[in-house]
Formats: C-alpha cells, structure tokens, sequence
C-alpha cells in the first residue's frame, strides 16, 4: 500500500461513520454530498466528514482505496457502504437505519 492508501485506510478504521465527500459537513460543495450529510444528520449518527477537494492525491487515493469512481463516498465501521444514491435509496427503505442499529451506532 502507498502512503496515501495506508493514510485512507487508518482514517476509515479509526472512525465508526466516515464521509469522504467534497468540502465540510457544515459546507458541503456538491448536492450529492449535502444529501448524505443530511441523512447522517437527521439519523443523529456522529460522522467525520473529510474533504477530497483539499488533496488531488487524496481524491485519486480514495477512488483506488474503494474502487469507487465517485463521491460522496460513505463508510460504516470500516466497510464500504456507497455513494448518495445508494445511501439514499438505503435510508429509504430503512436499510441504512437498520445497519447503523445493528452496529450499535444508533439507538
């Protein structure tokens, strides 16, 4: 693993719900991004928000890390859980909920 890859994969280990998205959870910088934010905040899940915009390398990391060509990108204790269509359609259906639940991140 490169440096950045083993960056990225320290950063998803160390944190129960992690959002690489583009700009902040407070300013997101695309809707796609906003969208999950907002259902992580209305789910009342705490989440780290990182910005993907801040490093070309950190972008370029991230898409190899998960083979995901995309953002936002959303991971759940470690295991990558997908992009805002897919978050969505989960939240939607109760799936998301029922996940975060089932690993004790929310009541």
């Amino acid at each position: 693993m490169s440096d950045i890859q083993t960056a990225i994969d320290a950063e998803v280990k160390a944190n129960d719900v992690l959002l690489f998205m583009k700009g902040t959870p407070k300013m997101p910088m695309c809707g796609f991004s906003g969208q999950v934010v907002q259902i992580l905040s209305h789910l009342g899940v705490p989440f780290k928000g990182v910005n993907i915009l801040e490093s070309d390398e950190l972008r370029q990391g991230v898409k190899d890390y998960s083979n995901w060509p995309t953002f936002p990108q959303l991971y759940v204790k470690g295991e990558f859980v997908g992009g805002a269509d897919i978050t969505r359609e989960m939240f939607q259906a109760g799936e998301l909920q029922a996940m975060l639940k089932d690993k004790g991140l929310i009541g």
